[in-house]
């Protein structure tokens, strides 16, 4: 009897410049060996902000689950998804997750997916003083989801930024693309979000009321996992 094992990639998603930080995220490409409900308490070992689940790569159905709960949508995870499926030479132009449908693109070195920012999980979103403030933050006071950001040339359009979702199991997100994609929304402009240590990303409004957001993205490891 042949025992198949999971194969696990092990990626970093909203890179800087250098390849450095990112948020981890784990990726199951064909999970087909893992049962649906083992898969919550999969994440929850793996410890990642997200970890996601391909149930069929030509088609680009997936879930993504949290340490916590099992998330409709989430930014991180479908840029990452993305990326991965191209290098693996099986590259879609919709994910399918069950919030709906996600439109990816890549240009250049970056992977960029669009979604509505209804989407986004509940956040309050604090804009402070200055980028000084934001770094003053600490995780272990924040009680509720937060995104705290602050401008670092409003004109340009960037942004420095710190996520804490503690509703979802995670205390500080180190990038955050849905919640970057809903304050694209309200802001109603292009931005340059830096968050956490040293995590880019970029997002723009889209005409139809949806909002891109992407970044660059680096494999860290692939490795059997035992189901």
């Amino acid at each position: 009897m042949i025992v198949r094992v999971p194969t696990l990639h092990v990626l970093r998603v909203f890179v800087n410049e250098d390849g450095e930080w990112g948020n981890p995220l784990g990726v199951f490409l064909d999970c087909g060996q893992i049962p649906a409900d083992e898969r919550q308490s999969v994440a929850a070992e793996l410890g990642f902000s997200e970890t996601v689940f391909v149930d069929d790569r030509g088609d680009g159905r997936l879930r993504i689950h949290t340490p916590q709960v099992e998330l409709p949508f989430a930014g991180h995870p479908t840029v990452g998804t993305a990326w991965l499926l191209a290098r693996e030479g099986t590259p879609v132009e919709i994910l399918r997750t069950t919030a709906g449908e996600v439109t990816v693109r890549h240009a250049e070195d970056a992977t960029y997916a669009a979604a509505s920012p209804e989407w986004a999980p509940p956040f309050g979103y604090t804009q402070l003083a200055s980028p000084a403030t934001v770094r003053t933050l600490s995780a272990s006071m924040q009680t509720a989801n937060t995104y705290a950001w602050a401008w670092i040339d409003e004109a340009a359009g960037t942004i420095r930024a710190r996520s804490f979702v503690p509703e979802a199991g995670i205390d500080e997100d180190e990038a955050t693309g849905s919640a970057a994609l809903a304050l694209c929304a309200r802001l109603g402009r292009p931005l340059t979000i830096h968050q956490g240590h040293g995590s880019v990303l970029v997002c723009r409004p889209l005409a139809d009321g949806q909002v891109e957001v992407g970044g660059n993205v680096a494999l860290d490891e692939v490795r059997e996992h035992p189901a």
